[in-house]
């Protein structure tokens, strides 16, 4: 499978932040860990503290991968250019969030983005990346398996 990992606004001072919101690793450390227990896959990152660059990322990615996995960040909860690019990509999505959103404020908890994506993933820091991969890979063999019968 070809994975899109995009993050969004932020997640470049992972390490830095709140760790008990967000754990102790970097966005460097996450994709050294995807990359090494998914060997199998070919995986593209990104990243950006811009909104429209994300936009152009998502549109970019369609039609060249399998799967986009996101966290975008503060964009979850504002972007609808964001949440209208991800509609327009036709293969699995995941989203993803580090912290625990259903115990944090009020406005966490409104996922604009997430309603464009097949499912998300949070409050498990890291691993939540990790979790994404391996639902993408099941998701996959799923539709495999639906076409094939």
């Amino acid at each position: 499978m070809k994975i899109k990992v995009i993050n969004g606004a932020n997640l470049n001072l992972l390490g830095k932040r709140d760790s008990e919101q967000y754990g102790c690793i970097t966005l460097d450390q996450i994709k050294n860990k995807i990359l090494s227990i998914f060997k199998q896959h070919e995986f593209s990152f990104y990243h950006s503290n811009i909104e429209g660059e994300i936009v152009n990322e998502i549109q970019n990615s369609i039609s060249r991968f399998d799967v986009i996995i996101i966290n975008p960040g503060g964009y979850a909860h504002t972007s609808v250019a964001i949440k209208d690019a991800l509609e327009l990509f036709t293969g699995i999505k995941i989203e993803v969030h580090l912290s625990h959103l259903a115990k944090r404020e009020d406005f966490r908890k409104v996922m604009l983005t997430a309603s464009s994506c097949d499912g998300y993933i949070s409050g498990f820091k890291e691993n939540g990346y990790l979790a994404a991969v391996y639902l993408s890979e099941k998701l996959s063999e799923k539709v495999e398996l639906s076409t094939s019968q």
